[in-house]
């Protein structure tokens, strides 16, 4: 497939903590971005955000991904998507549906949208995640690209597992399948491939409308109040793997510059943590939690990813985990938060 290297990209969920970083770094880049929103009060921030790129930023209410052609007049006359819409939060659940259906819909009606009337279109890119490439082991692993998580959507099938982290795991696995069957499939007859970024937990500074803490998406907010509040010494133990929000939209915009990226499955990670790490990495401040100091040091992480292949294929490099404190904590200042 083409490089795309200029042109106009749908990015669908366009007010989310991940898309919001990846409307700025495609705009940054040369692209013009059409985003998707639910309502037109969740465009007023990035019109004052990203005034500065005048009409090369726009916006189109999807008001319900899930519903059959949500996607057709959105991506009419675009070059490319990133599609970023779907749910996430860590709050209990009623019924597994309210996660696996707007991603399995949202993800497969875009791509079904594409088929029909992105005429112009080369390239998809589907903001993917770990959680349809980890299992749990017993022993410390690491999982690659050839790995995918059979373990979620087996327990939430058999109602094993109901756990709200278990059924977004499921979700997520479910949603990229889906997405590379309808590829497979329909490849013959489109004009585009598919690229889909998996990242595991995501932190960093925002750019998404968060007036309070408590806007924060997930990951963000768990990241916060492991700063700013008192954990046990087991909870300071636990962790996973973790990349920069930053990272992550580079990986989007380096996906449609990259040719060789196309029909590919990438994880993008920077490496393990426990919370402890984070509080070392942490400026300084009688403000942010201490732990422990130094006590994660040669602890054995139960999880790991093999991140070679963003490095090969997209030429990606990685913040460290200072720079990514020092920059969520001066954020969070710049905000009046600390």
């Amino acid at each position: 497939m083409p490089v795309i290297s200029s042109g106009k990209v749908l990015v669908s969920g366009a007010n989310g903590f991940i898309a919001a970083w990846v409307v700025r770094l495609l705009l940054e880049a040369g692209f013009s971005v059409r985003g998707t929103v639910r309502s037109e009060a969740k465009c007023a921030h990035f019109r004052k955000e990203f005034a500065s790129y005048g009409n090369r930023l726009e916006f189109v209410i999807v008001p319900d991904i899930t519903k059959e052609g949500a996607f057709d007049e959105a991506v009419k006359g675009v070059d490319a998507i990133e599609h970023t819409a779907s749910p996430f939060h860590l709050n209990a659940v009623a019924e597994p549906d309210e996660f696996i259906v707007p991603a399995i819909q949202g993800t497969v009606g875009i791509l079904e949208s594409a088929r029909k009337h992105g005429t112009s279109i080369k390239r998809i890119v589907i903001t993917g995640s770990c959680a349809a490439v980890l299992q749990i082991e017993p022993e410390p692993k690491t999982f690659s690209e050839l790995n995918w998580n059979e373990q979620a959507p087996k327990a939430v099938e058999l109602g094993h597992d109901m756990s709200t982290l278990t059924i977004y795991r499921a979700s997520k696995t479910l949603a990229e399948r889906a997405a590379w069957e309808f590829f497979n499939e329909h490849k013959g007859e489109v004009g585009w491939d598919l690229v889909v970024i998996n990242p595991p937990y995501v932190f960093g500074p925002t750019i998404h409308d968060t007036p309070t803490p408590d806007a924060l998406n997930t990951s963000a907010r768990e990241f916060y109040t492991i700063l700013t509040e008192p954990s046990s010494p087991a909870t300071l133990r636990l962790g996973s793997c973790w990349v920069d929000v930053r990272d992550v939209g580079h990986a989007h915009v380096l996906a449609l510059l990259k040719a060789s990226a196309g029909g590919e499955r990438i994880i993008v990670s920077a490496g393990p943590y426990v919370w402890q790490d984070w509080l070392d990495a942490a400026p300084d401040s009688p403000k942010f939690q201490k732990g422990v100091p130094g006590s994660s040091k040669g602890i054995v992480y139960q999880l790991q990813y093999d991140a070679r292949k963003s490095v090969r294929v997209l030429g990606m490099t990685y913040r460290t985990m200072q720079e990514t404190a020092r920059d969520t904590v001066a954020d969070w200042e710049a905000r009046g938060w600390q």
